[in-house]
């Protein structure tokens, strides 16, 4: 027999659900100290919670909602439910499930989201039984630094020498009293044209400063490309605690202005650069299934894919309208 409780923030806490969805994820390694941070830079209006289903003291399953700022509606909601292979087939995922839901009544959810791996044959038809349907696709893909040639894509550096284009990094640009106000709406433009399951929301300055003081963060792997004193583009690697050979790739792209120059090819070979200098073993980069143009680029570089990683949805009735500052039921 199980028993479900809410999460506390206590370090054992933290252990219990990390050694869990470790053994779910084993490709994808993550430490209590990581979760720590990320759940002590929720912004306020961002609802969440977490619960562990038991089995004699032992955490078994976790199940968890929140809202991701980057895409916020007060009723859209995120779960994720995660059980180990032995505990499965005995009802702790579909209890789990439930006690989210129920949590979240109060909420007057409107849109959930999930998220699995295509050869995660279980969570597949688990979403599908519970009535999510799938919503978008994304290719991880790795790559082994070690294997690319940079010498073979020097043309890409020399073209934004002839444009007047330098790529610098953060860490080079702290001398530009405007950087972080130009940073965050470069950014901006980008990500809306990014492909996600929901349409974007802007995070509030105040909210996307936060950045600088994540551990992971590596201000001499965060490269932009600017031009004219103009930030037009950008890549950034970002740290592993759990894994020191590892390293994940952040936003990659370019303002539509300044497409279709090799500015992103050229921001990704300092991204494989660094990794060369460091003896990184491993970057990994994931893509929109439709995204022609960056999955090009991470092929031509070496980049392997891996199993797709769908995003799932499911509706419980049309979102209300809503707008920044307009809470709705």
């Amino acid at each position: 027999m199980f028993t479900i409780r809410q999460f506390e923030k206590t370090d054992r806490d933290y252990e219990k659900v990390v050694s869990v969805v470790n053994r779910v994820w084993a490709e994808y390694p993550d430490t209590a100290d990581e979760w720590k941070e990320g759940d002590s830079r929720r912004a306020a209006k961002v609802k969440w919670a977490r619960f562990l289903a038991e089995v004699n003291g032992k955490t078994v399953g976790v199940g968890a909602y929140g809202q991701p700022l980057d895409m916020y509606h007060p009723n859209r909601f995120w779960i994720d439910l995660d059980v180990l292979p032995e505990h499965r087939k005995q009802g702790i995922g579909t209890a789990l499930y439930e006690h989210l839901m129920a949590q979240l009544a109060p909420h007057k959810p409107a849109t959930l989201c999930s998220h699995t791996r295509e050869d995660y044959t279980g969570g597949v038809r688990f979403l599908a039984q519970h009535g999510f349907d799938e919503a978008m696709r994304e290719w991880e893909s790795r790559l082994d630094p070690s294997t690319v040639n940079l010498a073979e894509w020097a043309r890409y550096e020399s073209r934004m020498a002839q444009a007047g284009i330098e790529l610098k990094t953060v860490r080079e640009l702290d001398s530009d009293s405007d950087r972080d106000r130009k940073l965050y709406e470069m950014e901006w433009l980008v990500e809306k044209d990014v492909p996600a399951p929901n349409p974007p929301t802007k995070t509030p300055f105040v909210e996307w400063q936060k950045i600088w003081s994540r551990t992971n963060l590596i201000p001499d792997a965060w490269w932009i490309a600017v031009q004219g004193g103009q930030y037009v583009g950008q890549t950034n690697l970002w740290a592993s605690q759990a894994r020191t050979d590892l390293l994940y790739t952040g936003l990659t792209g370019v303002v539509r202005s300044h497409r279709r120059m090799g500015i992103a090819s050229a921001l990704k070979i300092q991204a494989v650069r660094y990794a060369q200098q460091k003896g990184i073993g491993e970057v990994r980069t994931w893509n929109e299934a439709n995204n022609e143009g960056m999955l090009d680029i991470n092929t031509r570089l070496g980049f392997v894919r891996q199993p797709a990683h769908i995003e799932y949805m499911k509706k419980l009735r049309e979102e209300p309208e809503y707008s920044e500052g307009k809470e709705t039921n």
